[in-house]
């Protein structure tokens, strides 16, 4: 249920809107704007229903949520939502860009990467450190071991880290080194997980499940919401259709659709969305005419020894390169980078 105050409804007012409604049992959730006050109420549907919310002083209207993902739809929050990553902010005005090595794999290796994605303009580093893989043989990742590298990184660098939670074990440890967790594709509908980072302090990008509806991603979003953590964002990386040429199908259709269906800044990962370096650039751009708020783009400085996805990666002279393009494609659209 979404409640707006009256234009001239006073703290006084607002504060015993909320005071009411915590009395109920029910949860308050408070977005402030320039003229009005909307205060989403969160709890069964049930009980809100027969509640008479409409008749506290200060409110104007009151209107029911009637899609099934109720705390990320749009009219919940009625105004786009800011997640901040470190001091990074992701969906404002700016396009920002995450850029990194898909795993971590030596110091010399993340650190040489840093420096380069930095220079070129990234604003977040991303790293794996636990990696989720098709074959139990192939590279795992560093682990802690990683997680440390990374911290340095953002020492060395002053860029905040986001790297892939896999495991609701794992949590404790990743928030003690990174900015922002990652819950990637294969785990996008992993609940037990959804649930754990719902309760962190982390801020958390959630990945589209490769086979995943716009509806799914929406309702995974929705679980980590209803834990208390607001500070989501969604990413678009591409979904597995009958074409095989490219790695996946990047899905530019949702980034609009995601926009207007929810408050919530939304990611395009065009690096897993076709997995073909030369390739990269094009839907990085198309992704920000599409109205991206941020883009997760993997460099590597030596893709044929990378120990995951080189032949995805960009080099450095061509990430430096793509941001340049980035940025005039960014102005045109009326955005900044």
């Amino acid at each position: 249920m979404i409640i707006v105050t009256k234009p001239g409804a006073t703290e006084e007012q607002i504060q015993h809107i909320v005071d009411r409604i915590k009395e109920w049992g029910l949860r308050p959730e408070v977005s402030r704007g320039a003229v009005r006050v909307v205060i989403g109420v969160v709890g069964p549907e049930d009980v809100i229903r027969e509640k008479p919310l409409a008749a506290i002083p200060g409110v104007e209207s009151v209107t029911p949520v009637l899609k099934p993902y109720k705390l990320v739809a749009h009219e919940f929050r009625q105004t786009a939502s800011l997640v901040k990553v470190g001091n990074v902010t992701v969906g404002g005005p700016q396009v920002v860009i995450m850029s990194g090595p898909c795993s971590v794999e030596s110091r010399e290796q993340l650190i040489s990467i840093a420096n380069d994605v930095k220079k070129a303009g990234a604003r977040i580093l991303r790293g794996g450190a636990f990696k989720p893989r098709t074959s139990p043989y192939s590279f795992q990742g560093l682990g802690i071991d990683g997680l440390k590298l990374l911290a340095e990184a953002r020492e060395v660098t002053g860029l905040p880290v986001i790297t892939e939670i896999m495991d609701t074990k794992d949590l404790e440890v990743i928030e003690q080194y990174a900015d922002c967790l990652q819950v990637g594709a294969r785990n996008m509908q992993n609940f037990s997980l959804l649930k754990e980072v719902g309760r962190s302090k982390l801020p958390v990008m959630l990945k589209r499940g490769m086979c995943a509806t716009v509806k799914d991603l929406l309702m995974s979003a929705e679980y980590i919401l209803s834990e208390g953590n607001f500070n989501v964002m969604l990413c678009e990386r591409g979904i597995r259709t009958f074409e095989t040429y490219t790695r996946n199908t990047l899905d530019l259709n949702a980034v609009p659709v995601l926009k207007r269906e929810t408050h919530l800044p939304v990611v395009v990962d065009p690096t897993h969305g076709i997995g073909l370096r030369e390739h990269v650039p094009a839907m990085a751009l198309a992704a920000v005419a599409a109205g991206a708020d941020a883009l997760m783009v993997e460099v590597h400085n030596s893709p044929e020894m990378a120990k995951s996805d080189g032949e995805q990666a960009l080099l450095p002279n061509e990430f430096e390169d793509l941001v340049r393009r980035v940025r005039a494609v960014a102005e045109a659209v009326g955005r900044a980078l």
